[in-house]
């Protein structure tokens, strides 16, 4: 047609990129087509409004803007596909090609008559389009489908349901969906679908590609809940997935998240296991550890309920979890535990059981299945009952002081716990204890608490250093136990110059860095300020080195 209209200057080859069907592997060749357009520029408006003004608000708040950029720079939506399936486009077509629009068939016939003046026609002179909608065309009215307000619009359950508050989903598809979602509530409904938007991050493998069936590199979530169980693969990809941001996959974290689980067990394995005496009474150990571990979940509580006001899931998971592993398991049943083959008194049994029931709780979002398991077997149960509709606990007013005592006294046994590990004295083996009382660091009322949990023979209050012992501080509170009954004092002596020797000579190769102007000019003001630590722990660490070599040296007089 060129060359005949003589319009024709040259025909030349030249290379061209051709894309290929990834299902077929033929070539695929552009083809213009006739679509349907949806016209989005005013419908949009509301939606954009909407969040912008925090009406809708999404977590993490980052996505606004990219929700913003897209609304500002819209573009009319092809809603037409050319596929043998989904809802056909509602046109129906006259032989003279001119079209009706009509939502079923009976309506169509109607139309075209009126249209033509042709009350003959019937629907085999009409031909329906045959597109389909765009897959989103359905999807974004389910929020409001999913209660039947489009035919039945005024129904109960929409009015009551519609609108909810709050959509999980993938920052991928925040226009495709949610945008469309925000758009068709406002034009369909006159209000918003929901309130929060919580962005989910994407699980990428170790190379940071996204995880899918066609790379082949995701691994089978039966596979891995047959090996860490569901609950393990749950809570580990939970351990890092801050909203909006993406998740490296390992398979560790499913680990960890399997030896959570065998750790929240074997603490309830324990607890049932003991043997309950209605008759003793409640040690004052076990009342005071039940009493600060009440006051600590008070403020356990307070946390959580920040976290998940705020959306931060992973931060109200590790909240639980540190909970449930240091203080619940690794403190309070320490605490309470009664002596070997010894019964434990009936009031603490209830008591820890109660803050058992508690923990769980406040674990069930996470962990469903392990925390259900339990607190079904935690005590009798009424038909019916389940964890899931049970009352989120609530908190305590003025437990700080409490916990801010009990800190003092985790300082104080921890220390215990150092001099033995490093003296590798055993658990079994009891100490004496002495106190040098300062402003801060001593809690007298603690005292059974560091009894039990020191395993100590004797707790004496002082007015004086001891020599010959092994010390340390919290805070002002100075802490001795003589080790005369479990190590020989000479070889202690000659341990401590020996350490003392190093540290004096590391002390020294600070200075001569600290003391170089060229390097505290030149070197980054974090490697400046940690030298400078060094230094002044280093002195310190002299200081405790000759008080003790002092003491021992004493002893031996």
């Amino acid at each position: 047609m060129l060359e005949a209209a003589g319009s024709l200057v040259k025909i030349e080859d030249y290379n061209n990129k051709v894309g290929y069907s990834e299902r077929t592997d033929v070539p695929i060749e552009p083809k213009l087509s006739a679509q349907w357009f949806l016209k989005m520029s005013e419908i949009t408006k509301p939606a954009a409004d909407a969040v912008e003004n925090d009406e809708i608000r999404f977590y993490p708040a980052k996505f606004k803007n990219l929700y913003r950029h897209w609304m500002e720079n819209i573009k009319d939506w092809c809603i037409s596909r050319q596929l043998w399936w989904g809802h056909r486009i509602p046109v129906y077509y006259l032989a003279d090609g001119s079209l009706v629009v009509a939502d079923c068939e009976e309506k169509a016939i109607e139309q075209a008559r009126l249209k033509t003046g042709n009350n003959q026609l019937t629907i085999n002179d009409l031909r329906q389009d045959e597109d389909v909608l765009d897959t989103w065309a359905s999807s974004w009215l389910w929020p409001i489908s999913v209660f039947d307000g489009i035919n039945n619009p005024d129904n109960k359950d929409i009015n009551y349901y519609y609108p909810t508050n709050d959509l999980v989903t993938a920052p991928e598809i925040i226009f495709f969906w949610v945008a469309r979602m925000i758009i068709a509530g406002y034009e369909y409904r006159g209000n918003l679908p929901f309130k929060n938007v919580y962005f989910t991050g994407i699980v990428r493998d170790k190379q940071h590609r996204k995880m899918s069936k066609s790379l082949g590199n995701s691994p089978d979530p039966l596979d891995l809940i047959a090996k860490y169980g569901a609950d393990g693969v749950r809570v580990g990809m939970l351990f890092c997935s801050p909203a909006g941001n993406d998740i490296l996959f390992d398979e560790s974290l499913t680990e960890q998240g399997r030896n959570f689980s065998s750790k929240i067990w074997n603490s309830f394995r324990l607890i049932k296991g003991w043997e309950v005496d209605q008759i003793i009474p409640q040690p004052e150990h076990s009342r005071l550890g039940i009493e600060w571990f009440k006051a600590k979940l008070s403020e356990v509580i307070v946390i959580m309920d920040d976290h998940f006001d705020k959306y931060r899931l992973n931060d109200a998971l590790m909240t639980i979890y540190n909970t449930i592993r240091d203080e619940f398991s690794g403190w309070l049943l320490e605490i309470i535990k009664p002596a070997y083959q010894q019964p434990i008194d009936a009031k603490t049994f209830h008591e820890v059981s109660e803050l058992f029931d508690e923990v769980l709780r406040l674990l069930h979002p996470f962990m469903p299945f392990i925390s259900e398991e339990i607190w079904q077997l935690l005590k009798g149960r009424n038909h019916g009952d389940s964890i899931m509709i049970s009352v989120w606990p609530k908190p305590t007013e003025n437990q700080g002081e409490i916990c801010e005592k009990f800190e003092l006294i985790k300082e104080a046994i921890t220390g215990i716990r150092a001099i033995r590990k490093e003296k590798d004295i055993a658990n079994k083996e009891q100490l004496r204890l002495f106190i040098v009382p300062g402003e801060k660091g001593f809690i007298p009322e603690y005292n059974p608490i560091l009894i039990k949990m020191g395993n100590l023979s004797e707790l004496q209050v002082s007015d004086q250093e001891v020599d010959g012992a092994m010390s340390f501080r919290v805070y002002t509170s100075a802490f001795y136990i003589p080790l005369g009954d479990v190590v020989n004092p000479e070889d202690e002596i000659a341990k401590i110059e020996e350490e003392l020797k190093y540290t004096i000579g590391f002390l020294e190769s600070v200075k001569k860095k600290t003391g170089n102007e060229r390097f505290m000019n030149s070197a980054p003001p974090h490697v400046v300020e940690l030298e400078r630590k060094k230094q002044t722990d280093a002195k310190e660490k002299i200081t405790m080195l000759e008080e003790r070599l002092i003491s021992f040296k004493s002893s031996m007089k």
